[in-house]
C-alpha cells in the first residue's frame, strides 16, 4: 500500500500515526516531490466513483491561484489527471492506494472500514 503525504500537513501526520497504531504496513511517498502517476490517479478516480473533484486539494493555494474551481468542470479527465500528476500540491492528501481501495483525506471512520479495524 502506498501513502502519499506532505510532511507539513497535520492531517497527513495524523493519518500516518493512525496507520502505525493499527499495525498497517505501508510505503510513504512525499506527494509534492513525487506526485501520484496518471495510472495511480485513474485507479483512485475509480475508487472515488468518478468524482474527479475529490482528487483535488480544493483548499490549496495552487488550486485557487489556477482558478480551478471554474476551469475543472470544463477540463477533460485526461487534462485534469495530467495536471494532478504534474503538481503534487494539487492532490488531496493523504492519498492512499491499496490493492482493492483508494482513500483521499483522513476520516478515521472511513479508514477503519477500509482497513477493517
Amino acid at each position: 500500500m502506498t501513502v502519499y503525504t506532505y510532511s507539513n500537513c497535520s492531517t497527513c501526520r495524523d493519518a500516518v500515526k493512525w496507520l502505525r497504531a493499527h499495525g498497517v504496513a505501508f510505503v510513504e511517498k512525499p506527494i509534492r516531490e513525487t506526485p501520484p502517476s496518471v495510472a495511480e490517479l485513474k485507479r483512485m478516480l475509480g475508487c472515488q466513483k468518478g468524482r474527479l473533484r475529490r482528487l483535488f486539494n480544493t483548499s490549496g493555494q495552487d488550486y485557487r491561484a489556477l482558478g480551478l474551481a471554474e476551469k475543472l468542470p470544463k477540463m477533460t479527465e485526461a487534462e485534469a489527471l495530467a495536471l494532478l500528476a504534474g503538481n503534487g500540491r494539487l492532490v488531496k492528501r493523504p492519498f492512499v492506494l491499496g490493492d482493492t481501495f483508494g482513500l483521499v483525506g483522513f476520516d478515521q471512520a472511513e479508514w477503519a472500514r477500509a482497513f477493517d479495524r
